[in-house]
């Protein structure tokens, strides 16, 4: 009674928890938050695991990921999409949820709604479930991610036409084909923003005899990394260590090796796509090939991502408006329009 009085009083949220980012968007007010999914973490001296305290969660522990003493962890709890580490995760979530509503006079339990990967387990659910419960939620649902990219990018997910949405995250991949307010066919694929930096990473240390970091890979992701192989010519300098004599040392990398060394995972998004076609459903094949495929996530940003895509697949591509968003403002329409949506929600 006390719980349901103290909901008239809360801010319902939906949340898009990301591998790489954590978007929150709050019932007629939008998108409010926005950060890195890190968390900073330091361990008291000789205390081991279970003597540990937050240091510093979002953008704040982001800038430390690689720059740690021996007393301080930077961590992702999320991988590929799920959770990783339980504790850190709810406890990420508490915080981002503090936030949120810090500036309310009378705080309730929120109703929230969590993005969560097509491709995730029953027990990777209810692990997502549990930690919104652990952070204050009154009220959990679910929404699977082409679900969430269709609803933000305003297809017409309840009516009797098939639509076809391809989202590249930080940790994945996911493919959904939606009608009548439903998934027709739905894949997750652990290939995503990720797997393109650990590439990049591996191509300079093998190719240059370079360590680089993460936070690198990806500056030179977004820099200079295309999907075509007839995108223009970049180039880009990088620094590092050198493996060989272990002082830093600078190199220039060019788009077209950058295109060669993610290549692989390129090609397993294509495959992906080509395999949802072939198990959609004839009726509905022929809708997508008049309207086509929408692609949000990161992924979408990178450099003619839509013309390899179109050159590869045959069908038209559109990249949502603000793609980094689309999932967030899809959780959050299916908040505000719970009652019009009909049960787009997944099920354990």
């Amino acid at each position: 009674m006390f719980r349901s009085i103290l909901g008239l009083f809360s801010n319902d949220l939906a949340i898009d928890l990301g591998t790489a980012n954590t978007l929150i968007y709050v019932k007629e007010k939008g998108i409010i938050l926005n950060e890195p999914s890190v968390v900073a973490i330091r361990y008291a001296p000789g205390g081991g695991l279970s003597n540990k305290s937050i240091l510093a969660v979002g953008a704040e522990a982001k800038k430390m990921l690689g720059r740690t003493p021996g007393s301080i962890k930077a961590i992702r709890p999320m991988k590929d999409g799920v959770i990783a580490d339980f504790n850190v995760t709810e406890k990420m979530l508490k915080y981002f949820i503090k936030k949120v509503q810090e500036n309310r006079f009378l705080q309730g339990s929120p109703r929230i709604i969590i993005c969560v990967p097509c491709g995730s387990t029953q027990v990777e659910r209810r692990a997502i479930r549990e930690s919104a419960y652990g952070a204050g939620a009154r009220e959990v649902y679910l929404i699977e991610e082409p679900m969430a990219v269709a609803i933000g990018a305003n297809l017409p997910v309840a009516e009797p036409t098939g639509s076809m949405v391809l989202d590249i995250g930080g940790g994945t991949t996911e493919v959904g084909v939606m009608s009548l307010g439903g998934m027709v066919y739905s894949t997750s694929l652990r290939v995503a923003g990720d797997t393109f930096d650990e590439a990049i990473i591996n191509h300079v240390r093998r190719n240059h005899g370079l360590l680089i970091g993460e936070a690198s890979a990806e500056r030179v992701k977004k820099a200079i990394a295309t999907a075509w192989d007839k995108s223009e010519e970049r180039e880009m300098e990088v620094k590092g260590r050198d493996i060989a004599e272990g002082l830093s040392r600078a190199v220039t990398l060019s788009s077209k090796e950058i295109y060669s060394a993610i290549s692989d995972p390129l090609e397993s998004i294509v495959q992906t796509i080509k395999q949802a076609l072939e198990q959609t459903p004839p009726e509905l094949s022929a809708d997508i090939g008049d309207k086509g495929m929408v692609i949000a996530g990161g992924g979408a940003l990178m450099r003619d991502m839509d013309r390899r895509l179109m050159e590869d697949t045959g069908l038209p591509v559109v990249i949502a408006d603000d793609p980094l968003t689309c999932v967030a403002r899809g959780c959050g329409r299916a908040l505000e329009e719970m009652d019009n949506l009909g049960d787009v929600f997944a099920h354990e």
